[in-house]
């Protein structure tokens, strides 16, 4: 399902070198520029402040002369970071896109983590993919030495028709959707257990009920069996995936029941970690 460069829910960081700073290079408190300094103490200050803060408790709360505090107030409003209000200043538009530009990474690692607990718990990797503007999008991969993720031999995208996950996020569509998705991308033969044609998966889909794992055997490749969890926020399909070794076949419904109420758990935040 995955090659070995997808992105891994358990990548280490890269230790840190230390900085030897040469002689030529300037003292780092040189560099640090004052107003810069005592413009971001008036934002914080703001911060502090749902219902907004005159000019002069913010120059003293900063312990800014307030002079100095009205300068740098006008030039933060004018720059959208700020807005004046009756005499109160707020966080502006600028400040509050700031405050949640970090949203998407925070939503990644929810999603992360809750792959790594899962591919512990069940001992299997664990992928997490989205069908988005027509396309199937494999978000993220948890594996592990002993549990590795499926290799991406031919095209995940074109190949939706051959695996648990493709399969899971073409039922929760509706039927207009998947016969484009299958105009755009073709049945065709990946391994001898592959459906075979685009009619005998329109007839598989429709006879999938809603909310049930999708599983697949050997159809992507050979020696791996698959189940897909349906998750549906909204208008997006999403899913949630494992895959094992033939051999241990006999794991995988067992597994996908307890994947299924494991994110039954977790649905609240998986929603709203679709748009990552």
């Amino acid at each position: 399902m995955a090659t070995a460069a997808t992105v891994s829910a358990h990548l280490s960081a890269v230790p840190c070198q230390p900085h030897v700073r040469p002689a030529s290079e300037p003292a780092p408190t040189a560099t640090l520029i004052g107003s810069v300094q005592r413009a971001m103490r008036l934002l914080e200050s703001v911060a502090g402040h749902e219902t907004g803060a005159p000019a002069k408790q913010l120059a003293r709360e900063t312990g800014l002369a307030l002079p100095t505090a009205y300068h740098l107030l006008r030039t933060l409003v004018h720059e959208g970071y700020l807005r004046r209000d009756k005499g109160l200043f707020f966080l502006g538009d600028a400040a509050e896109r700031l405050n949640s530009s970090g949203a998407p990474q925070k939503r990644r690692s929810t999603v992360v983590a809750a792959l790594a607990h899962w591919r512990d718990a069940i001992g299997a990797p664990v992928y997490y993919a989205v069908y988005r503007e027509g396309e199937i999008d494999l978000v993220c991969v948890s594996d592990s030495p002993g549990n590795p993720a499926v290799q991406e031999w031919a095209d995940f995208r074109a190949t939706g028709h051959a695996h648990a996950i493709g399969q899971c996020l073409l039922s929760q569509l509706d039927e207009a959707a998947r016969r484009d998705h299958l105009d755009r991308y073709p049945v065709q033969s990946v391994t001898p257990y592959t459906v075979r044609d685009g009619h005998s998966l329109l007839r598989r889909l429709e006879r999938t009920r809603r909310m049930e794992p999708v599983f697949a055997r050997q159809e992507y490749a050979l020696g791996t069996v698959c189940a897909a969890v349906p998750i549906t926020a909204g208008t997006t399909a999403a899913t949630i995936a494992i895959s094992l070794p033939v051999h241990q076949v006999h794991r995988l419904h067992p597994a996908a029941q307890q994947l299924q109420a494991e994110v039954g758990r977790l649905l609240g935040p998986l929603a709203l970690s679709i748009s990552i």
